[in-house]
């Protein structure tokens, strides 16, 4: 029964943290900083390491569940051009940082229950930060090196 507490407790905690996401970005979009220092995140280049650690099994998760609903602007139209890949390009960008931000609300929590010796606490609520929010943000810095690629063969 405790464990169906940490569960609870950790995938509560990861929905609020998109919102914390989304709210701290909005801020911090509009700093010169911002736009510098995230835009070009690349934390894993290898399709092969994507791949081993299951982000194309995140990518099928994410189109064939409900929560395919829950951006709509990171949907690729039929006909494409330069300007709309960049704008597409740009909220990959926002989602990306929205899940890292989040990423790091969640760690902070799981951090609290290591200092307070609750170890398997600590470790569900990774666990769950890790798959909502950590491989999003890497699926959304991959997504962005495809459209790096068709931008480039746009020319």
């Amino acid at each position: 029964m405790l464990i169906l507490k940490y569960l609870s407790f950790s995938i509560s905690i990861a929905f609020i943290s998109w919102i914390v996401g989304m709210i701290i970005n909005g801020l911090l979009r509009k700093s010169a900083i911002y736009r510098n220092a995230v835009s070009d995140l690349n934390f894993i280049k290898s399709e092969n390491t994507n791949r081993n650690i299951g982000i194309g099994t995140t990518k099928w998760i994410i189109k064939n569940s409900f929560l395919k609903y829950f951006n709509q602007k990171l949907k690729l139209k039929a006909k494409t051009d330069k300007t709309s890949l960049i704008h597409l390009r740009n909220e990959m960008n926002i989602a990306e940082t929205d899940h890292l931000i989040g990423f790091i609300f969640v760690a902070i929590f799981a951090l609290i229950k290591l200092a307070n010796a609750e170890y398997l606490f600590a470790i569900i609520i990774m666990i769950l930060n890790v798959l909502m929010n950590l491989y999003p943000s890497l699926l959304q810095q991959e997504n962005k090196r495809r459209i790096d690629r068709a931008i480039k063969n746009l020319g």
